[in-house]
């Protein structure tokens, strides 16, 4: 798909939804055909730091085309904060500032001050919020063994799984998730794969085994099949 028009490639890594980790040898053969035709590449690692042994460095390394875009949102888990931040060549960068500075106006100071002390104590967020993925993941594995109406790719790191349900129509089932069972799953096609739906760990294990629960019991109702 890359043509002489191309400006941008986008890779999120860890994978979004599924999880998987992008190898540098991967990356960099992007970064390489993005510098054949003068495009940048937008590597999205808000998840990256799920990895949480040996934790492969940022892409930004990779070369001055590469754009960062991260976050305290997903792997630390302090949404509320609404902080990220982009790593970029020093010019894009102040270009990036610039817009910002014009059309985001006044940003919230106290939740800035708040960001500042998370970014000190980045280590206990992050151990705090391994404790919670690995045993949603222990209950992840066990269902996936249980449930044979559903697959996925099982990675070691991550905060998300794709499901791909391997009979019946998926957005019917979803519909059916929410109205009878009052739990939400995102939908495989806003990711074109209508086949698919994703799930995601790392709040709360209690929520979590109970929400598991709750696709199982909708699972092994009679399946919504295609007309």
């Amino acid at each position: 798909m890359i043509s002489p028009r191309t400006r941008l490639i986008v890779v999120t890594n860890l994978h979004n939804p599924s999880s998987v980790p992008a190898g540098e040898p991967d990356l960099r053969e992007v970064v390489e055909l993005a510098r054949s035709v003068g495009a940048r590449v937008l590597v999205d690692e808000v998840y990256l730091d799920a990895i949480y042994q040996d934790t492969p460095r940022s892409s930004f390394h990779l070369g001055p085309e590469v754009v960062v875009t991260n976050s305290l949102t997903k792997v630390y888990g302090v949404s509320g904060l609404r902080c990220g931040w982009i790593l970029a060549h020093p010019d894009l960068a102040r270009a990036m500032w610039q817009l910002n500075n014009l059309f985001a106006a006044t940003p919230v100071h106290p939740g800035e001050l708040m960001s500042v002390a998370a970014f000190e104590h980045l280590d206990i967020l992050r151990e705090q919020a391994r404790r919670v993925v690995e045993a949603d993941r222990v209950l992840l594995n066990e269902f996936l063994e249980r449930e044979s109406n559903v697959s996925a790719v099982r990675t070691r790191w991550g905060t998300t799984c794709f499901l791909r349900l391997l009979e019946g129509d998926v957005d019917g089932f979803l519909e059916r998730l929410r109205a009878e069972f009052e739990t939400s799953a995102v939908p495989g096609r806003f990711f074109e794969m209508p086949g698919h739906f994703r799930i995601g760990m790392g709040v709360n294990t209690e929520m979590f085994a109970e929400g598991l629960g709750r696709i199982s019991r909708a699972l092994n109702q009679a399946p919504l099949l295609l007309p």
